[in-house]
């Protein structure tokens, strides 16, 4: 097998050790379990911290805001250590965090340990990933290594909230952390095996840095709060200063933010023009976003892991909130998405003999949208478990088809030289989409069951008028999705007759499912809109030869 150099000579193709991607399939399943267990083991963490649902959200968005806001600074690190010290630098740092984690006392030192230290190193390590890939791999082996990555990162996600919720409520939130923190070490012990990369000496943007943090960081923090600050008009939960709620010119601060977000970051861009007019070398080569086949791959992977957070967000609130699933039941509900996802990633990858990256993609993308019609036909009072299956199983085919296909096309569309990068521009991509599938959605979630439970219980006869705005109005005010037995319990407790609370709590209940089935639409028509982006990924896999290092400095040897 060959590989076809820019101008057309071919290059002996490289074949790499399997233990590498083993190794970068470990480091990258940590990254995606992280989130997740946090997610299902927030109750635990805050009886054992001593803190508040609400300070525990915040570590969560920091975590998020850290990473995704220094993606792009990993990138070039990454090219500039050398792939595989930045990876193992990140994995230290990411290792120091989880343990840090696993022992903390309270929120301030989970901040540091968990939203600080491991946002720090996922920032290094999954750019470096990207470029490891692309660099001890080529053509056949360089597919399905890729294929390996995205059905492990998949299969994590789904399977992470059975794994915390079992490891939750036989044990502690603790031991997932410490298990990390092992698994960590275990990978070092092997670096070794990694083939040595060099490092390439560059001018560190400090300015590009700079705007780029804070670009990709207001903007992914205004993402992320917008369920509680609303989009554009103020939401129920405004932030406070001095006991007067934030809302310029009556306008929700998200939009603000946003703004502000987008004038940071077309600076970012005229910025690094400048640089590189100058002869300088920038935080990050803007002009990469001209490769059509790069930016349609960014756009599509942005869209893959908006549906995946999206999917994942919602699923939970119907098999939790409306069923009364625990998190252990739920992970088992998921499992046909898991198995599906995983499965189809490697199918994929073998495929690409066959087919163009452009038509698996394309049946990827069909897959999900057939998965989500199906499963929204299938959100019902009680769980039909085959069709639900079904819809699941067809969403985790589609997202492993495209997550075999995504980070080849993204990384191979990169010039030489380029894999760190490139591989920043991919977490970027990743982070962006991941923070607005959960926010968008959400915010579909959220309006549809308030929308919708005031219709129903504007039509219930058997309540006083007054009781009818009043339970519209806290159902809009507390911008939360509750379980039937909640607000059963909290319309009890204010005094109401049987009969009043079974009319809400009926109320309640119809707007809960058409709210999730609003919320599934709203993730298909994502997928028909992510089909317009289709017609920009390559017939084939590229054009360039497997990337070689020049002759490291002996003292920058990785």
């Amino acid at each position: 097998m060959t590989a076809q150099t820019p101008s057309g000579t071919e290059a002996p193709a490289t074949r790499g050790p399997m233990s590498v991607i083993a190794m970068l399939a470990a480091a990258q399943f940590v990254m995606v379990l992280d989130t997740t267990v946090m997610n299902v083991s927030i109750s635990q963490v805050v009886a054992d911290l001593n803190t508040t649902v609400l300070g525990l959200q915040g570590a969560i968005t920091i975590y998020t805001l850290v990473m995704a806001s220094l993606m792009l600074l990993g990138g070039k690190l990454s090219d500039r250590w050398g792939a595989k010290r930045a990876f193992a630098i990140g994995l230290l740092v990411y290792g120091a965090g989880s343990l840090t984690t696993a022992v903390a006392p309270s929120l301030p030192v989970l901040l540091v340990g968990w939203s600080l230290l491991e946002g720090m190193g996922a920032a290094l390590v999954i750019p470096a990933i990207a470029a490891l890939i692309i660099r001890t791999y080529d053509g056949r082996q360089r597919v399905m290594a890729y294929g390996v990555l995205g059905a492990v990162a998949g299969a994590s996600a789904a399977v992470g909230p059975l794994i915390g919720g079992w490891v939750t409520t036989v044990a502690s939130w603790r031991v997932v952390f410490a298990g990390e923190t092992v698994l960590v070490i275990i990978i070092t012990l092997f670096l070794r095996l990694i083939p040595a990369t060099a490092a390439r000496k560059s001018h560190l943007d400090v300015g590009g840095v700079a705007l780029s943090v804070a670009g990709l960081g207001i903007g992914v923090f205004a993402v992320l709060r917008s369920s509680q600050w609303g989009w554009v008009l103020p939401g129920t939960q405004l932030p406070q200063i001095g006991g007067r709620e934030i809302a310029p010119l009556g306008l929700s601060p998200t939009i603000w933010l946003l703004v502000l977000s987008g004038f940071l970051l077309v600076w970012l861009h005229r910025y690094e023009e400048k640089v590189k007019a100058a002869g300088r070398e920038p935080l990050v080569d803007l002009s990469l976003l001209k490769i059509l086949p790069l930016r349609a791959g960014l756009i599509m992977l942005a869209a893959q892991q908006f549906i995946t957070l999206a999917t994942f967000f919602v699923l939970p609130l119907y098999l939790q909130s409306v069923l009364g699933f625990d998190a252990l039941r739920t992970g088992i509900t998921i499992l046909p998405l898991s198995i599906a996802l995983f499965v189809c990633a490697l199918v994929g990858a073998s495929l690409s003999t066959r087919l163009r990256p452009r038509q698996i993609v394309g049946l990827g993308v069909f897959s999900m949208l057939a998965g989500e019609v199906v499963a929204l036909a299938f959100v019902r009072p009680a769980l039909d478990n085959a069709g639900f299956g079904v819809g699941l199983a067809l969403i985790g085919a589609g997202l492993g088809l495209l997550a075999s296909q995504l980070g080849n096309v993204i990384m191979s569309s990169a010039p030489p030289g380029r894999g760190g990068e490139a591989g920043g521009l991919q977490g970027t991509a990743q982070n962006l989409g991941a923070s607005l599938g959960t926010a968008v959605i959400g915010s579909v979630l959220i309006g549809v069951l308030a929308s919708r439970f005031s219709e129903v219980i504007g039509a219930q006869e058997g309540l006083s008028a007054d009781l009818r705005v009043a339970a519209s109005q806290a159902v809009a005010e507390n911008a939360n999705f509750l379980s039937a037995e909640d607000v059963r319990s909290a319309t009890s407790a204010a005094g109401l007759s049987e009969t009043e609370v079974s009319l809400i709590v009926e109320s309640y209940s119809e707007a809960q499912l058409n709210a999730l089935r609003g919320a599934l639409a709203g993730i298909a028509l994502f997928a028909v809109a992510a089909l317009a982006y289709l017609r920009g990924l390559p017939q084939r896999y590229a054009q360039y030869a497997p990337e070689q290092d020049p002759p490291p400095a002996p003292e920058r040897q990785a």
